[in-house]
């Protein structure tokens, strides 16, 4: 009874409901693509012959570890934060050397009955090292090179994620830039952030020259708004004109070479076709490095699997389209039952609620993980600590990376990146990583009357 009063002392129990609502949605929809009838499910389950056995059996794991967080000392969390990131980053930096190739991606570490991706377990270490740096009395986040610093902590483990094949996953690690933002980053940052993504859009959609018109046209027209200014101060014409000339700059060579020489094709392919844009390679370059690297068999191959990554978004989109606005029901979608749908269990789980419950209940899983994350960002906004209210409000920027880039990317408004849907995709590393998240949260939110750094 004592241990029982320790453990649920101060729990923030909607939370946790949301957490065990959305794991059982997650293994429910498991099971729907994976059951077939006259199956033995106990003999499936003891056995753990399937996905869903096996990820029941990753819940129990989470239930331990999310029990043994809920015991610690929340000062434990601090105490170690950067511990842990160097640790984050040893095992990162592991992966090269004893990491197991799984899809093209050398970021797995096997450890017998399952498999450890250290980028994804490196988030939590991410976001306890950002808040311990943000909490210090002597960080002014004001200054530049305090936000030098933070920068430094979030784009490390993303350029390992980079070199590991995980471009989907360093990308998530961007998202730490919302609690950066609500600890007084400038917006300057973002808006110079998101200018950079409209401005490669519209590369993408605009031919080059008429992009160039337009963007000079705007400055131009950006002269006559700011005339007095210009005469006023000669340095407003420099800043216009320096902007103007950098648009261009991005827009005809620095994204031109990104494309080209920085990103894999599939990635390329994959960007283009989000906004509708046929891929054409290089043939100069297809050419000479089918000569120097090549064989005729494994172009043959490359083809195939660029038709594949095609495929799966489009039997996505049908799986979910065919679920009307009610679905067909439990363990009856024809789309998903039939296997036509590739990582169904996975990234793309997503289908598997359109399909069997229809709109209503894919927007009732977009208003469950709504609710949560709203939830997430009232207990930050609630915490005395500086570090507590960081770590919350990472917990909801990778939450809401994490289900956005997902949900997208399976209805084809985003490229396919290998990103997750919380707590519903399959994988002992993906489920362990969110509970882990989570839970540390929760127990943080326990002692929110203390001051933690």
């Amino acid at each position: 009874m004592r241990n029982q009063a320790v453990i649920s002392k101060g729990i923030d129990w909607v939370t946790v409901w949301f957490y065990i609502i959305l794991v059982s949605i997650g293994i429910l929809c498991i099971f729907s693509v994976e059951y077939h009838n006259k199956e033995n499910i106990l003999q499936s389950i003891t056995g753990l012959k399937k996905n869903y056995s096996r990820q029941m059996l990753f819940l129990g794991i989470s239930v331990v570890v999310a029990i043994v967080i809920l015991l610690t000392d929340s000062k434990f969390f601090t105490a170690t934060a950067n511990l842990s990131y160097v640790l984050g980053i040893f095992l990162m930096m592991a992966t090269f050397v004893v990491g197991k190739d799984i899809n093209g991606s050398k970021s797995w570490i096997p450890l017998g009955f399952f498999n450890l991706q250290p980028v994804e377990t490196c988030k939590i270490f991410t976001a306890l090292a950002l808040a311990k740096y943000l909490s210090r009395t002597e960080t002014n986040f004001e200054k530049p090179y305090s936000q030098l610093i933070a920068a430094a902590i979030i784009l490390t483990p993303a350029a390992f994620s980079i070199l590991q094949n995980e471009t989907g996953l360093a990308l998530v690690y961007f998202s730490f830039l919302i609690p950066m933002y609500r600890e007084g980053l400038p917006p300057i940052y973002l808006i110079i952030g998101f200018s950079f993504a409209i401005l490669v859009v519209a590369t993408i959609l605009v031919e080059k020259n008429t992009l160039a018109i337009i963007l000079t046209i705007v400055a131009g027209l950006c002269i006559i708004i700011f005339r007095r200014n210009v005469r006023r101060d000669k340095s407003v014409l420099i800043v216009i004109v320096g902007l103007w000339i950098l648009c261009v700059s991005i827009q005809r060579f620095a994204v031109p070479y990104i494309f080209k020489h920085v990103l894999h094709a599939y990635q390329v392919e994959r960007i283009l076709n989000t906004f509708g844009v046929d891929y054409v390679p290089d043939a100069t370059a297809a050419l000479k490095k089918a000569d120097e690297k090549e064989d005729k068999v494994e172009a043959k191959t490359k083809e195939l699997t660029k038709a594949k990554e095609n495929y799966n978004v489009k039997q996505s989109k049908i799986a979910i389209g065919s679920g009307g606005l009610l679905g067909k029901g439990f363990l009856k979608g024809t789309q998903t039952q039939g296997e036509f749908v590739p990582e169904q269990h996975t990234d793309f789980i997503f289908t598997s609620v359109g399909e069997n419950f229809g709109f209503l209940g894919s927007s009732a899983v977009v208003l469950l993980y709504l609710l949560f994350m709203l939830r997430i960002v009232f207990l930050a906004e609630r915490q005395r600590s500086t570090f507590s209210r960081v770590y919350a409000y990472s917990v909801a920027a990778i939450l809401f990376f994490h289900v956005t880039i997902n949900i997208c990317m399976t209805v084809g408004l985003a490229p396919v990146i290998g990103i997750t849907l919380p707590l519903m995709s399959y994988g002992g590393s993906s489920l362990l990583t969110f509970t882990i998240l989570i839970f540390i949260l929760v127990r943080l939110d326990a002692d929110r009357q203390m001051i933690l750094r």
